[in-house]
């Protein structure tokens, strides 16, 4: 059962002509999808794009600070699009929503897109971006001692890699993650049935060839950069706060993962929306059940990098709806 906000603006969608192009190819989906989503504008004290250079390269960010005189702990986000498409303007509403509601800075990444840029460079793009972060905390007004990571989707899979690999940074305090891509096998039970929305089980299969031509089968699946459920999880890996979406073929690996950071000893909270889709939390602002989870997830920033570590645990207590 589908949320009825998300349904009635599925049923819109639909009523208008929304459909994914087929065959899928690149161009394609970024000329429809990187179209950001019609929305109140979020207003926010400093909004502003930087360049990030690292290794020869610029990528692409925008700093989003509610207190610009202040120094203040910082998120580093992550924006989805199956490692292919989506910008920082898709995202830009959720990015700026999080900015306020945690009273942090975020820095949102424009990270290296597939196929052009195949794995592993959105993963050394995201570690990069970390390490340029930290060096430049006067100039940004952050507290590189203070600082989160997250994402959605594809996002939330650069969040959740990029995590694992700087395990016992202390600097690192929290990773949220939404409706995160986790596992390149693509074989848990929720790929075998076809969902409403904004992801097929087809379409992202589709994404991992993009993202990881060269690396199929096993060898991307056990890779922890590519899949970071694979393998074990540290236990000096960043706490989490994980959401996830009942109509969503990644549900059952966002939800395995959480299962097996709270095996490992790491403090993480799931946050099950039954009524949700892949991509819900970009409607913040246009629909509750986004504005619920996205308000969920900014409070357990909020807590880990303002007020201490999150307590969290996968009890029922820690779910919701």
């Amino acid at each position: 059962m589908i949320d009825p906000h998300l349904q009635a603006m599925l049923d819109t969608m639909a009523q208008a002509g929304f459909a994914l192009p087929d065959p899928l190819e690149p161009a394609s989906l970024r000329a429809f999808l990187d179209v950001p989503i019609p929305g109140p504008a979020v207003d926010i004290a400093e909004r502003c794009d930087l360049a990030i250079g690292c290794e020869g390269r610029q990528l692409p960010a925008r700093l989003y600070h509610p207190e610009p005189d202040q120094v203040l702990p910082l998120i580093l986000f992550f924006h989805g699009g199956g490692w292919v498409h989506g910008t920082l303007d898709t995202h830009d509403r959720l990015a700026a929503t999080l900015a306020n509601e945690t009273r942090c800075a975020v820095l949102s990444i424009g990270y290296r897109l597939a196929p052009e840029h195949p794995f592993p460079a959105a993963y050394d793009d995201a570690l990069a971006a970390i390490a340029w972060a930290k060096s430049e905390a006067a100039r940004l007004g952050i507290d590189a001692g203070r600082m989160a990571v997250a994402g959605d989707s594809a996002g939330g899979n650069l969040a959740a890699a990029a995590a694992q690999s700087l395990a016992g940074d202390l600097a690192i305090c929290h990773q949220l993650l939404f409706y995160p891509a986790l596992d390149a096998s693509c074989s848990t039970p929720s790929f075998q049935t076809e969902f409403p929305g904004f992801l097929s089980a087809r379409q992202m299969r589709w994404y991992w060839d993009q993202y990881a031509p060269d690396r199929v089968g096993e060898a991307l699946a056990s890779d922890q950069r590519a899949s970071p459920l694979a393998g074990p999880i540290s236990p000096y890996v960043a706490p989490a706060t994980i959401v996830v979406a009942g109509n969503d073929p990644l549900h059952d690996e966002a939800a395995a993962f959480a299962a097996k950071m709270e095996a490992a000893g790491v403090a993480v909270a799931l946050h099950s929306y039954p009524g949700g889709i892949h991509g819900f939390a970009s409607m913040v602002g246009m629909v509750p059940l986004a504005d619920e989870a996205v308000s969920a997830a900014a409070s357990a920033l909020r807590t880990a990098l303002c007020d201490g570590p999150v307590a969290a645990g996968l009890d029922n207590g820690s779910r919701k709806r």
